[in-house]
């Protein structure tokens, strides 16, 4: 089961979180059917939406993190909820398989670095705040890097990961993030960052039997780590048929006439999960009698 742990360092300088998203990343790739190079993109940006979405604890509130880089992927969308639940697309994710070398995907070049990206949080509040920062590499976790650098002033150690398997399957995912909290001393950024390069790649890890909270004790071994708590999370939309139906009412009366004029059914598919909805032309007809 997917999760996300977090957790600080007993000398309060540090804290964490992990998030083991296997299954978060596979729902994915089946719903949007991503080859390869979209699957591990999409997956980073659902690992980083999932860990950043769970910190901000305002009901109803949302996260969502909007990656443009010019790249052939196009778009990549992940929208979390405030524990962590995740739902996201990528705009074109049969992009054949693109390597550095083999066995490496090349997410960068995928991506694109020609562009922005841009982390919203919605606490329900009159407006929500948005940030936007130029990407770096378009590897994802160095994006995510100086987000936290530039747009909140947070050093940041941000690490994700997807391994696909030969059939295109996932065969793991996951990523943590480590920040300073303020007033570390330099000794503290030192410890974090020889065991941030120690630790070596998320995948690796994983690969090897670690969960989230393992990775963590892993990563911040030179630290006496207090784990603080473990949610489940996955993927999950929250589109239902009267979200649809509000939006076809939004069209306006005229359009929804012309739609029952036209006497045929209509089909809409939600962008993020592969719900489909149908409407009859009764259907329709009664939706523009409500008008």
């Amino acid at each position: 089961m997917d999760q996300i742990v977090r957790a600080i360092t007993e000398d309060g300088f540090v804290k964490a979180a992990a998030i083991t998203s296997t299954g978060i990343v596979e729902r994915a790739r089946q719903i949007h059917k991503t080859l390869p190079t979209a699957t591990a993109a999409l997956g980073r940006t659902l690992s980083a939406a999932s860990m950043m979405g769970n910190v901000q604890k305002t009901e109803d509130g949302s996260l969502t993190i909007q990656i443009k880089g010019g790249g052939p992927l196009g778009t990549i969308l992940a929208v979390s909820d405030w524990q962590g639940n995740v739902r996201g697309y990528v705009e074109n994710p049969q992009i054949s398989l693109m390597e550095k070398y083999r066995g490496k995907l090349d997410v960068g070049a995928a991506v694109g670095t020609d562009g922005m990206l841009t982390v919203i949080r919605d606490l329900r509040m009159k407006q929500p705040y948005v940030g936007s920062v130029p990407l770096v590499s378009g590897e994802i976790a160095e994006d995510i890097t100086a987000y936290f650098a530039q747009s909140e002033q947070t050093p940041t150690a941000c690490a994700l990961g997807v391994l696909v398997n030969t059939d295109q399957s996932v065969r793991c995912a996951g990523g943590y993030l480590v920040q300073l909290l303020p007033g570390a001393p330099d000794d503290v950024i030192d410890r974090v960052e020889k065991g941030v390069q120690e630790a070596g790649s998320v995948t690796a890890m994983m690969d090897g039997g670690m969960d989230a909270a393992k990775m963590l004790q892993t990563v911040l071994k030179d630290f006496s780590v207090e784990i603080l708590e473990t949610t489940p999370v996955e993927y999950r939309c929250n589109c239902s048929r009267e979200r649809v139906e509000r939006a076809l009412i939004s069209l306006g009366k005229d359009e929804l006439a012309q739609m029952v004029r036209e006497g045929e059914s209509i089909t809409t598919e939600c962008q993020f999960c592969d719900t489909t909805y149908r409407f009859t032309p009764d259907e329709l007809q009664a939706l523009l009698s409500s008008l």
